[in-house]
């Protein structure tokens, strides 16, 4: 009976401290073993007094069976009242117990709470500092991504401009073929030219060999001479030309134009030395008296005459032959370019295709940027979106509250005038209830001025729960909060001030007209990331 009276007093001071609190019932069951050792040795203890046999009183006879019945009635009630002490003792050791494990328990729980607030403060400032890196990160992915795009705008500048040399220069072969095939046909009339030269000279010979003269054979002579000379740098013109064929150019094109008519302009020349061969023949018959007569009178002068001509023709040859140097010097700087092009033009190719990939690369680098920035843009808005739906309730929270804090004051001030009138208190100063500009105790004015900025920064004493703010703090909480994160990473003020109204508060009468007494916003309608401060 004893041990399960105490089984009982026992499982209802566990059920007590459970009540108070689920997270006690680990702690208070482990000590379960020892409440039941403790439970064991009492009721053994007691078993083991009521279990000694206790003499039986004799049948009294006569007084002295009366006075054996008061004896066994004094022997019960003292074997009933050290029971009692025991059961007294057994319920103190019990209390006792109950007291340290109880103890125990409240150290636990302060411990606990302590672990857990700092824990609390730790995860902020994780929080605060992740926010910080994700404002610094996506900052420098943005001066990445610029710096990427003014890259990326000068290579295609700089393929652009490649593109054209490109197109420039297979303009520019273009004409050197065309160019080419010009000289080629120009070498092909100075080829026909070659073949009627001679011709020509054997015709003159012919002409010379009939005139016997001392003063045409020497003019023949002079004119063999110039032929030959001319006939000499004509080859070697040609030879030059031929050798450095592939490195025409337009100035040689432009060479062979004139040339080709100098060609026509000696030809005509020569149709017109014939003429005059033939009109010479027909005077040498006439002349051929006068020739040796005079050959004696003007065999001076003549000479003269042959040696400025022969003068003439060297100079006139010299200056040929510089020209032509020039014209080779031309054709093959010409030559020159035209390889450097020729070699130039596979590596302008091979970079191009090289700046492509790198242009793909780039693009596809951009294509993941943009990415990022379109979800960080989202979670931003998304943010945003959770600031305004939160001041939205507060603003119709703190409209509540005024109206409510309105009505209260008007039940107390007509209760106030009941008791004025039956002469209970004094009558109260008169208040308005409603909007009026020349109100002087407009009890809507007392409660819209409750909240000013200076008391609440005025009483900064010890840190607040957010439950214990006013609907007007929490929305000055959460206007500051918008600012902090908008202006957090350009301002340092910014940020202190957004932590000061985020950890203290101030705690004045004034701001129990507008306490919210409702129930707490929803937890579906509050971001993740700022669940803790409600």
């Amino acid at each position: 009976m004893d041990r399960k009276f105490y089984k009982i007093e026992y499982n209802t001071v566990l059920s007590e401290t459970t009540i108070l609190d689920p997270r006690f019932k680990k702690l208070a069951f482990s000590d379960n073993r020892a409440v039941d050792e403790a439970l064991q040795r009492l009721t053994a203890a007691a078993a083991a007094r009521s279990s000694q046999p206790t003499p039986l009183p004799r049948r009294p006879r006569g007084r002295r069976g009366s006075r054996g019945r008061r004896r066994g009635a004094t022997r019960r009630k003292e074997v009933k009242l050290e029971s009692d002490a025991e059961k007294a003792k057994a319920a103190a050791a019990l209390w006792e117990l109950r007291l340290r494990v109880a103890e125990e328990n409240l150290a636990q729980y302060r411990e606990t709470c302590g672990k857990l607030a700092r824990a609390n403060d730790e995860l902020a400032n994780q929080l605060y500092q992740q926010e910080k890196d994700a404002i610094d990160i996506t900052g420098h992915l943005k001066e990445r991504d610029e710096a990427k795009e003014e890259k990326v705008g000068l290579e295609r500048q700089e393929v652009e401009d490649y593109t054209c040399q490109i197109n420039a220069l297979h303009e520019l072969f273009r004409k050197k073929s065309s160019d080419f095939r010009t000289i080629q046909d120009g070498m092909k009339k100075i080829q026909e030219f070659q073949k009627t030269k001679a011709q020509m000279e054997q015709e003159l010979s012919d002409v010379r060999s009939g005139c016997w003269c001392p003063r045409f054979t020497l003019q023949a002579r002079l004119e063999r001479e110039a032929e030959q000379q001319i006939a000499l740098v004509v080859e070697k013109a040609h030879s030059e030309a031929i050798v450095q064929l592939d490195d025409a150019s337009r100035s040689v094109f432009k060479e062979n134009v004139r040339l080709n008519e100098a060609l026509k302009y000696h030809m005509k020349e020569t149709e017109n030395l014939q003429k005059l061969t033939a009109s010479l023949g027909k005077e040498n018959a006439s002349l051929a008296l006068d020739k040796v007569r005079l050959n004696h009178r003007t065999s001076n002068s003549p000479v003269t005459a042959q040696k400025q001509k022969l003068s003439k023709l060297r100079a006139k040859v010299a200056s040929l032959e510089q020209a032509l140097k020039l014209k080779a010097g031309e054709l093959e700087r010409e030559k020159c370019k035209e390889e450097a092009a020729a070699v130039g033009i596979p590596a302008s190719q091979v970079e191009l295709e090289s700046l492509q990939k790198a242009l793909a690369m780039r693009d596809r680098e951009l294509g993941h940027i943009r990415g990022l920035a379109r979800t960080i843009v989202e979670q931003r808005t998304e943010l945003e979106q959770f600031f305004h739906e939160a001041l939205a309730q507060v603003k119709q929270e703190i409209a509540a509250s005024r109206l409510r804090c309105t009505k209260e004051a008007l039940q107390a001030y007509r209760w106030k005038l009941r008791e004025a009138t039956a002469g209970k208190i004094k009558f109260p100063p008169i208040c308005t209830f409603h909007k009026s500009p020349h109100s002087t105790n407009s009890v809507l004015f007392i409660s819209t001025a409750v909240y000013t900025r200076g008391s609440f920064y005025g009483s900064l004493k010890s840190k607040v729960e957010m439950s214990e703010l006013t609907w007007e703090q929490k929305e000055h909480v959460l206007r500051l909060l918008f600012v902090f994160k908008q202006k957090r990473a350009t301002s340092d003020a910014a940020v202190t001030e957004g932590r000061e109204c985020l950890l203290f508060f101030p705690k004045t009468e004034e701001h129990v007209c507008s306490r919210s007494p409702g129930p707490r916003p929803p937890r579906e309608c509050i971001c993740a990331r700022w669940r803790h401060l409600w």
